[in-house]
């Protein structure tokens, strides 16, 4: 399939020529006489690149930067100034705002086309599919410092093995790392007035936490601790913020695997309001076991009271019709889903 390339420049004789020599270099390309019309064309072309003028009338190409800059569908689109400005200043200016080169009129012909190959390389090159493991994150981060758009990270990014019940942080210590769960599962939870614990969520494999106090830079507000024998990837905070703040091709990518679960946030909060104590066990029990092909969970009755927001007694009650029902089998710490589809009816009528 062939890249598309947005071209959008005032001179009528420099944009027909670009475009053809684009075209001609195998693109697919589109033109745009200003920076309005190029605006609209983004969203309905939906270039993979944009070549595009500084000084346009109608609204320049650095008011076309910042419009497309805001959005979060057109935000990491590889941006590529020509002007025939050759002032520090105006390099800044459009470097500030977020573009990916400068090219200064009159232009080589090999050096846009250059220009034009490495930026497409490194976008296809992030674009691909990366596993939601740490050889996964490994391979997107050595990926992202191969291609130079992020300067050289550290190597302290190691694989850490935590036993049950130790903690991973405590609430006060100061947030210097984000946390990948490569196996097993990690509970974060506060401590109410009456010392009793409130669960504040579970993370199995493939999900990461810790990053808003790394973002608010500010302590950790909650503990974490292993729920079980688990390892655990650990991501500097300067190697996270370089990958989120250092380049916008980068950060979208990198957005995309840490929020994968965010969603389900709103979901639990509904679930608390309004489901019943048997729905919310349900839903758990298929949740904590979807990456377990056994549909096993080990986890104490009080961990999982706290996590549905009710009381220990209660939880016990359902568990047990639901093991008379023939749906689990438990024997104290561990619950054996038998009937997964049963629990999925739960779900939907309880």
């Amino acid at each position: 399939m062939k890249s598309r390339i947005l071209v959008i420049e005032d001179d009528r004789i420099l944009l027909e020529n670009t475009a053809e020599l684009l075209e001609l270099s195998g693109y697919e390309v589109e033109k745009a006489e200003n920076g309005k019309i190029g605006v609209k064309k983004v969203h309905d072309f939906e270039p993979d690149l944009i070549v595009c003028d500084v000084m346009m009338p109608e609204l320049d190409g650095y008011g076309v930067l910042y419009i497309l800059a805001k959005n979060p569908k057109t935000s990491s689109i590889p941006f590529i100034f020509l002007t025939a400005k050759t002032e520090k200043e105006d390099f800044r200016k459009g470097m500030s705002l977020g573009a990916d080169d400068y090219l200064t009129k009159p232009f080589d012909e090999l050096e846009l086309l250059n220009a034009v190959e490495a930026r497409l390389k490194k976008i296809q090159s992030l674009k691909k599919e990366f596993s939601q493991d740490s050889a996964g994150i490994q391979e997107f981060i050595k990926e992202a410092e191969l291609l130079n758009v992020v300067g050289a990270l550290t190597e302290d990014r190691k694989l850490y093995t935590y036993n049950s019940g130790e903690f991973i942080f405590r609430e006060g210590d100061f947030a210097n790392f984000i946390y990948f769960v490569e196996k097993g599962s990690v509970k974060t939870y506060k401590h109410n007035d009456n010392h009793k614990e409130l669960i504040l969520e579970i993370y199995s494999k493939g999900d990461f936490f810790g990053y808003q106090a790394v973002l608010e830079d500010r302590e950790y507000a909650a503990f974490s601790a292993a729920l079980e024998q688990s390892e655990i990837y650990k991501i500097p905070k300067q190697d996270f913020l370089k990958l989120l703040y250092g380049d916008v091709s980068v950060s979208s990518r990198f957005i995309k695997m840490i929020s994968r679960n965010l969603s389900d946030k709103e979901d639990q909060l509904v679930q608390l309001a309004y489901d019943s104590v048997k729905k919310r066990v349900a839903i758990q029990l298929l949740q904590l076991t979807k990456e377990d092909p056994e549909n096993t969970i080990d986890l104490s009755r009080g961990d999982f009271a706290n996590l549905i927001a009710t009381s220990k007694e209660t939880l016990v009650r359902i568990l047990s019709s639901l093991k008379e029902d023939g749906i689990i089998d438990s024997d104290g710490m561990t619950i054996k889903i038998l009937q997964r589809e049963k629990l999925i009816e739960l779900q939907k009528w309880s």
